[in-house]
């Protein structure tokens, strides 16, 4: 089932001499359960295209459809809230509150949806994400890749469509690194979660099932690996 769907997606910063053209007719699709890189040079293009993808920014042309729904056919209070409850996004900086515990940064995007929420699953993230000790601590008791999964856990406990992360492992030495890509391949292989993740690093992308090369705001290439993978319960 298709998930993900973006066709003729275009942006453009400045005018005429100044222009820079950071997507130029950028079109893919992304199945339920796949996990995906998309690399590329500084300046390719690669995270206005994450933003994009995430409604984050806009496009000046082309469409973005998330389980069939045109994200910018939505007024702005309606896209937010698909944002929300479709969408998961992580970021190289973690962006927590450093007032909220881990699990109440966790829980954020339910409790800003008014939603109650579900104690099982909570307790399944938590121990997905090795956290089940750390619940109460707040972000500055925690280390980078510790902070790094809060936020993972953040964008998963509203069981979102697909989940956008813009080089999540930039802000981590190596061994960080190797438990955030394991969480993800983890998240992606044993639970279906679909991700689509932004790096630099060839290492990781070649973990993925299909790399996506952006060049000059162009798609270049692209190539497929097959992986057994299991629901997440809800």
């Amino acid at each position: 089932m298709e998930i993900l769907r973006i066709e003729n997606v275009t942006k453009t910063y400045g005018e005429k001499d100044t222009a820079v053209h950071a997507l130029d007719r950028v079109s893919f699709s992304v199945e339920e359960g796949e996990f995906v890189a998309v690399t590329g040079p500084s300046g390719s293009g690669k995270s206005t295209l994450l933003h994009i993808l995430g409604g984050v920014d806009k496009p000046d042309s082309g469409t973005v459809q998330v389980k069939g729904t045109d994200i910018f056919r939505l007024n702005e209070t309606n896209q937010a809230i698909f944002r929300r409850r479709q969408i998961g996004l992580i970021y190289q900086f973690y962006n927590l509150i450093p007032i909220l515990t881990v699990e109440e940064n966790i829980l954020l995007p339910l409790l800003l949806d008014g939603k109650k929420p579900n104690p099982k699953r909570l307790a399944q993230i938590l121990s997905i994400l090795g956290l089940e000790d750390r619940k109460e601590h707040l972000p500055s008791q925690l280390s980078g890749g510790q902070q790094q999964r809060v936020s993972v856990g953040r964008a998963l406990i509203t069981h979102p469509a697909v989940i956008l992360a813009d080089e999540p492992t930039g802000n981590l030495d190596q061994k960080n690194t190797k438990e955030i890509m394991d969480l993800f391949c983890k998240l992606n292989r044993t639970y279906k979660q679909t991700i689509v993740m932004i790096t630099h690093d060839m290492r990781l992308a070649a973990q993925c099932d299909r790399v996506l090369a952006i060049v000059d705001g162009r798609l270049a290439a692209g190539r497929t690996l097959m992986n057994q993978k299991v629901p997440l319960d809800n």
